[in-house]
């Protein structure tokens, strides 16, 4: 059995949003078929996936914001046989649809599970490649093709129901993980981490960050070398003196020079040292423990180039 799992579900394919959109069912099978043919799929220890129940999703979110995208899904059930548009549309980018509830639920889900495999000794690290992503996901509402927060709901499972008392976020994406932050922000439980493109979606406010935030904005077309210095002169600092039990990663792969979805000049070699370095202080201080959840990455090439060397990291291979 390996020591590194993987979570996955085929309810995290039914989530679609129509052809052409970036967030679309395809971004998993280009990293199944690049862990099939390399051979890294058979290093891993494939785990089981339930859904997130109610408790799980409301430590990250009011109930009122699940019940409004349960509402909108029994609407939608209702409307499709009277010809209606069979979509929700939460905003420019975001559409729910008849299986995204499912899907979403499936992906926390799969945070949950993982988590409880990586406490319970029976890995020492996991990664979930779930869709739809999570880090956009807020306290009360969806936005940015996320719907619910998945490394926030994996975060305070650990710390509520395993009794961790300090867990670190790192987010990697090339958009800033606002919606972790806005969950997140003040707990003096979590140290947050985050590496993004600024200006850019979701232009969030980047001024005055609560205390457990440490955000590193960079300019368009910063450089993977740029990215690697900033890392090691602010992360690990911080990091080695948070002394995170468990680490948490919103694995987001869209920063990569190939990806349209944004203009910083990183590549697959730039997220392997960034995983090697996480997994180095997860080593020192955490028992090796690690959750990376997939969220952006758009390039399918890319994004399968690069979740294989993230994986490659985390089992030692």
């Amino acid at each position: 059995m390996g020591k590194t799992g993987y979570f996955t579900h085929r309810d995290c394919w039914k989530h679609d949003m129509g052809g052409g959109h970036p967030e679309c069912p395809q971004r998993l099978d280009a990293i199944e078929d690049r862990l099939l043919l390399t051979g890294v799929g058979d290093a891993l220890t494939h785990g089981e996936v339930p859904l997130a129940t109610l408790p799980q999703i409301t430590r990250a979110h009011t109930v009122a914001h699940l019940e409004h995208l349960q509402e909108l899904t029994q609407r939608l059930i209702a409307d499709v046989p009277a010809g209606g548009p069979g979509h929700a549309m939460l905003d420019p980018d975001t559409l729910l649809m008849r299986d995204t509830v499912q899907a979403a639920r499936r992906a926390a889900g799969a945070a949950i599970a993982a988590t409880d495999a990586v406490m319970a000794g029976e890995l020492e690290n996991a990664f979930c490649a779930v869709r739809p992503p999570g880090h956009h996901a807020c306290r009360e509402k969806a936005m940015g093709f996320c719907f619910l927060n998945n490394v926030a709901i994996a975060a305070l499972h650990a710390l509520d129901v395993h009794g961790l008392e300090r867990v670190a976020v790192v987010d990697f994406d090339v958009h800033h993980g606002n919606g972790t932050e806005d969950i997140l922000a003040n707990d003096p439980r979590v140290l947050m981490v985050g590496i993004f493109q600024h200006p850019f979606y979701p232009y969030s406010d980047t001024e005055h960050p609560a205390a457990n935030m440490l955000n590193l904005p960079v300019p368009a077309y910063t450089k993977g070398m740029d990215v690697r210095e900033l890392i090691e002169m602010m992360w690990m600092p911080r990091l080695e003196e948070f002394r995170p039990q468990m680490i948490f990663v919103s694995a987001g792969f869209d920063a990569h020079r190939d990806d349209e979805m944004g203009q910083l000049n990183m590549n697959e070699n730039d997220f392997a040292w960034i995983t090697a370095r996480v997994r180095d202080v997860a080593r020192r201080h955490a028992q090796g423990r690690i959750v990376s959840l997939l969220e952006g990455g758009y390039n399918l090439d890319a994004l399968a180039r690069c979740v294989e060397l993230h994986l490659r990291e985390l089992a030692d291979l």
